[in-house]
């Protein structure tokens, strides 16, 4: 019996048509149906893979066989989403040099995708159908253009509101429908480029160039270069004579498009590979397909269920709109159901325990809970897409750090712990209050050491303090963690000559011309001249160096972190570390440590957004060149946008980031950013982590981190057949509380045992469920969310409604937790008492 024979069952793997001969059939029949008369076209050879891997299984010699399956099973031999079947399916055919056995696994787990997740949404044939058409790129720009301008306008308001990708998605389908029924098929040119206004049917090639264009625009919210221009203008006082439209233009395209340099850099580590899943882009391509195929699923392999993807999208969205009115607006009770602190309310060790604001949740979620899917997805996405691995790690870090660590600080009077909270997201003062930094500035906003040394210094709240040392340790476990289980792969890719690791997707999309990597590479290089001219044309006071540095740093981490979140749909931050270096760099500058900053970290973090979306482009087989085009016309007028309504609000709206602002424009998301810098900018980190500060001895944490790894890496070397341990991810474990403050472990938790409940529970029970549709699920549940949001602010808030007062808007702002006032002691200061050291200098 071959080894191979009950691969595809075992692991829901199911290929089709492998027996044809590659054909090129003039249209594509729906799913389930037999209708061939639609315009697309299957493009068999260059485009359906069945026969592509027919070819190679058919003529694959045994020893050639042999040797790229043990090539396989060492490149993947650390994967943590590898499907433990797949690989022990590879021993048995290698070990036996089972001819056939080995030609099919070649056949499935190297020319195909091994993974379900990614077998589950993505087609593995191309459609040959119009994509960079003229009505994708009208409805692409014209919603880049609207939803750029209001998510940059309502970044000034508090609370905030933000029109986001999946919405944009969702809206594109209908503008394309309509598009494709109205307008009229004729050809136009338009500077020497022709074009049909109507070339068909709407088809989701197009639809993905309207969504990567929403995702390059504003894929994370209003760019995070408006934070500094409006805090230059607004808190910092500077005129336009210094920090006009001349430095607003370099310095918004040089944070977007160095982001996109760097992402088409590095698409040889973070895109090409297989192993590479990005699971937010599997989302994406269910999401699309969804709204593309109506036709409905064979119950025997959907564990009994034939509704279509389409009509659950439409059933679960909507319910999650009608829903979310009760936890948003109508009874807010039921978004922190902490139960226990509502007996209790006023008692400070019960509310810092079980408190779900400014608490740690313990004992969840039998102390309390949530019935918000806002308070579950704002953080790490929905809990629908991650794998569970990346649920375990998160939570068993949670457990072990914040509901074993935490409270054996906060008791144990460590920090002065008894007068500050047990976590709460703000710098404090010696008298217990938020740490007002007018008292210690200039009017150059520079610190002025004798104001500081009479004033105070500056307190965390414990798990506050406690999540700074984990950020250092989640840094620097990323250093060796990469090293030790990705070093060997990175290092092949690099060596690969082209083509030479293709999957299946790879190999169809080199029908298409692929875009040079000299073309991001020259991106690169004129927005590297643009952030220069940024920093040292203007009066920054950012040094050469420190733009070089925070340059590096963004280089450096992007492939790193970018490894873990195409894993696991998890982002590591930078925020921290950059503001950290730069304080020691260039200590009393705040503007270049805002600079510093979004150079070192938001380039970052674009070129992440940008590879997510050159992955969905991968997976959908656009056109390199389609997308390449899209994404950067889009994120240049993006900026556009967002910086003329962001100047526009400034200067019509009255009292604008004031707290006397009409329409409450009080810029309050900003004032926290301008706070940062002045924190972290004008006092610098030294007075928080070095020498006699208080929280000096977190810098171990350094080491901590960076040596993790290896004993994890040496547990994975002594016992090879134990499978969980290359499941483990300390950057990940250390990352769990890289949102703890201001989330509490309810809301962490919360994500962790959802997504266990659908990505382990679900899909090792009814795998055929979870393929068809799990992600399609998420994405409903996302954008029900999301509508819902949109429409309470623009005809709810907007207006100035509200509910009225009664216990489900008031129980949780009753409890000191929700209040934000749990401490155990609190000092006299109208008597000048204070706690903390007598002395401290500058």
């Amino acid at each position: 019996m071959s080894s191979s024979k009950g691969f595809s069952k075992r692991l829901g793997f199911k290929r089709t048509n492998t027996d044809q001969e590659a054909v090129t059939v003039t249209s594509v029949a729906p799913k389930g149906t037999e209708d061939a008369t639609a315009n697309a076209h299957i493009v068999a050879g260059n485009g359906d893979a069945n026969s592509i891997i027919d070819e190679v299984v058919r003529d694959i010699s045994e020893t050639e066989a042999n040797r790229r399956l043990n090539a396989f099973r060492q490149d993947h031999k650390w994967d943590p989403n590898m499907p433990d079947d797949a690989l022990e399916m590879v021993d048995m055919a290698t070990e036996a040099h089972d001819h056939k056995g080995e030609a099919e696994l070649v056949g499935e787990v190297i020319e195909n995708s091994p993974y379900p997740e990614v077998r589950a949404v993505v087609r593995n044939y191309d459609e040959d159908v119009p994509t960079s058409t003229i009505r994708a790129w009208t409805i692409g720009l014209l919603l880049t253009t609207v939803c750029s301008g209001v998510n940059g306008l309502f970044l000034l308001r508090y609370p905030i509101v933000y029109i986001g990708p999946y919405v944009v998605l969702l809206i594109a389908y209908p503008m394309g429908l309509a598009a494709a029924r109205f307008l009229p098929s004729k050809e136009i040119s338009f500077f020497g480029l022709k074009g049909n206004l109507n070339p068909g049917p709407f088809n989701v090639k197009e639809h993905v160039i309207i969504v990567a264009m929403a995702n390059a625009a504003f894929g994370g919210g209003a760019g995070y270069f408006l934070d500094t221009v409006v805090s230059l203008k607004k808190f910092y006082h500077f005129d336009t004579s210094q920090f006009g439209w001349g430095f607003n233009i370099l310095f918004a395209l040089s944070t977007q498009c160095l982001g996109f340099g760097l992402a088409g850099s590095v698409r040889k580590f973070l895109v090409e590979p297989a192993a590479m899943i990005w699971p937010g882009s599997l989302v994406n391509v269910g999401f699309m397909y969804a709204l593309h195929d109506h036709s409905k699923n064979d119950p025997s392999k959907t564990n009994g269920w034939s509704v279509s993807r389409y009509k659950l999208f439409m059933i679960v969205m909507i319910g999650m709109f009608v829903w979310s009115f009760f936890p948003t607006f109508i009874i807010p009770a039921f978004s922190y159901f902490a139960w226990v602190t509502w007996i209790k309310p006023n008692n400070v060790v019960i509310n810092q325990l079980f408190g779900q604001t400014t608490g740690i949740s313990l004992g969840f979620p039998f102390t309390g809970f949530t019935l918000d899917w806002a308070q579950v997805n704002s953080f790490y996405n929905s809990p629908l897409i991650s794998p569970w691995h990346a649920h375990a790690n998160t939570g068993i870090g949670i457990v072990i750090f914040v509901w074993i660590i935490t409270p054996a600080l906060h008791y144990s009077g460590v920090w002065y712990s008894d007068y500050l909270p047990i976590s709460q997201n703000k710098i404090i003062d010696n008298t217990g209050h938020t740490y007002n930094t007018s008292r210690i500035l200039t009017l150059e906003h520079v610190v002025d050491p004798a104001k500081y040394e009479a004033y105070s210094p500056l307190f965390l709240a414990t798990a506050a303090a406690l999540s700074y040392g984990m950020n250092f340790a989640s840094i620097s476990a990323l250093i060796s963690h990469t090293y030790l289980f990705s070093g060997a792969e990175i290092w092949r890719r690099w060596r690969a000559s082209s083509g030479e690791l293709d999957d299946v997707h790879m190999k169809i999309m080199r029908k298409y011309k692929l875009v040079p990597t000299w073309w991001y590479l020259s991106l690169l290089v004129v927005m590297i001249g643009f952030a220069f001219a940024s920093a040292l044309a203007y009066p920054t006071g950012m040094a050469w160096y420190s733009v070089v540095l925070s340059l590096v740093i963004a280089a450096t981490w992007t492939i790193p972190i970018g490894i873990i979140q195409a894993f696991t749909n998890i982002q590591l931050g930078l925020n921290v570390f950059t503001e950290f270096i730069i304080g020691y760099v260039q200590p009393g500058h705040p503007i270049a440590m805002m600079m510093f900053k979004t150079f070192g970290y938001i380039v970052m973090t674009q070129a992440l957004y940008f590879c997510q979306d050159l992955k969905l482009g991968h997976y959908m087989h656009v056109p390199q060149r389609s997308m390449f085009t899209a994404q950067l016309v889009a994120t240049i007028w993006s900026c556009l946008c967002q910086l003329s309504t962001v100047q526009w609000a400034m200067g019509a709206i009255k009292n604008v980031c004031t707290d006397e602002a009409s329409g409450f424009f009080t810029c309050a998301y900003v004032k926290t950013f301008y706070n940062a810098s002045v924190i972290w900018g004008a006092i610098g980190p030294k007075h928080l982590f070095s020498g006699d500060a208080v929280y000096s001895n977190l810098q171990y944490f350094w080491l901590v981190g960076f040596l993790a790894p290896f004993l994890v890496y040496g547990a994975a070397r002594m016992f090879p057949r134990m499978s969980l341990i290359r499941k483990i991810s300390m950057p990940l474990i250390f990352a769990c509380m890289g949102y703890v403050p201001p989330y509490s472990p309810m809301n962490i938790l919360t994500w962790v045992m959802v997504g266990f409940i659908f990505n382990k529970y679900i899909r090792g029970k009814f795998l055929g469920w979870w393929m068809e549709y799990n992600y399609v699920t998420s994405a409903a549940l996302d954008v029900g969310l999301a509508l819902c949001a949109i429409f309470l602010f623009f005809f709810v808030q907007l207006p100035g409604a509200g509910m009225p007062d009664y216990w489900g808007t008031s129980i949780v702002s009753g409890t000191v937790d929700g209040a934000g006032a749990a401490v155990r002691k609190i000092v006299d200061f109208k008597n000048g008492e204070t706690f903390g050291p007598k002395t401290w200098k500058w």
